[in-house]
């Protein structure tokens, strides 16, 4: 199976301009599994609601979903991406998970962060593993969660123990930690973990924020498989086998999972 992630500097504002920036950069790629960043279609740095009604779109008939499941469709490949969405009156920092054949699955993001919560509604979706299938490949179960989630371990946790063997992670990440805790979090689960961060920065007139790029995808083992710089604009791939995350053995005698005393976690 083939996966990757995107890392891209989306212009904040410009969904048409940032749609044709993931054409470009997916080019004549091939892949089975592709990642975006969080906020992909919008930008991050909101200031005000009208900008949020201006730029946010429900699934999965937006103009943003319509573009992924076309280049879903013409990739033969499932695509995560983060998107703002729009549902009723309320607003939703959300990923989606876009299948060839067109469907969309829907994950909003539980932990906000800083401003975030100024303009999103909490996430009020459970955490959901979804099985995606392919005639040559097979299939494989993933995971979604979006950046600030990764500061709560629960949510990889409970991801893992549903099944999943991919996390696919979108991120808009301003912070310095993550990228390397999601090393932790690939090896206390056992699982692959694909982080797609942006780069570059948001510019306000009233503020401004600079994102940390560095996307990075980790094995079961905590091995990095591969990691970006902090400004470089590219696809990265690499061929994996799912069914190595199911396997919990850390030695002949322990299993991390098996070994949990969640009769004391409580």
């Amino acid at each position: 199976m083939r996966i990757g992630y995107l890392q891209f500097e989306p212009v904040f504002g410009k969904p048409e301009t940032n749609k044709q920036k993931i054409e470009q950069l997916l080019g004549k790629e091939t892949f089975d599994l592709m990642v975006l960043p969080e906020l992909s279609q919008s930008g991050y740095v909101f200031s005000s609601k009208n900008e949020l009604e201006e730029l946010a779109e429900e699934i999965p008939n937006g103009s943003f979903c319509s573009f992924l499941k076309k280049m879903s469709a013409e990739k033969e490949g499932f695509i995560v991406s983060g998107i703002c969405e729009r549902s009723g009156n309320n607003f939703y920092n959300s990923s989606i998970l876009v299948s060839p054949d067109g469907k969309i699955e829907t994950y909003r993001k539980l932990h906000l962060f800083y401003e975030e919560k100024l303009w999103f509604s909490p996430g009020n979706i459970p955490l959901t593993v979804h099985e995606i299938r392919h005639e040559q490949w097979g299939s494989a179960r993933i995971g979604m969660m979006i950046c600030f989630d990764w500061r709560f371990p629960e949510v990889t946790r409970i991801l893992a123990l549903k099944g999943a063997q991919i996390i696919c992670h979108p991120s808009n990440l301003v912070m310095p930690h993550c990228q390397d805790a999601m090393i932790t979090r690939a090896l206390e689960n056992h699982i692959f973990t694909i982080t797609a961060n942006r780069t570059g920065r948001d510019v306000k007139p009233d503020k401004q924020m600079q994102f940390t790029g560095k996307s990075i995808m980790v094995a079961p083992d905590g091995a990095v498989l591969k990691k970006s710089s902090e400004k470089a604009e590219e696809v990265l791939l690499i061929d994996i086998d799912p069914g190595l995350a199911d396997n919990k053995n850390v030695n002949a005698f322990n299993d991390a999972f098996n070994d949990r005393r969640s009769d004391f976690y409580r």
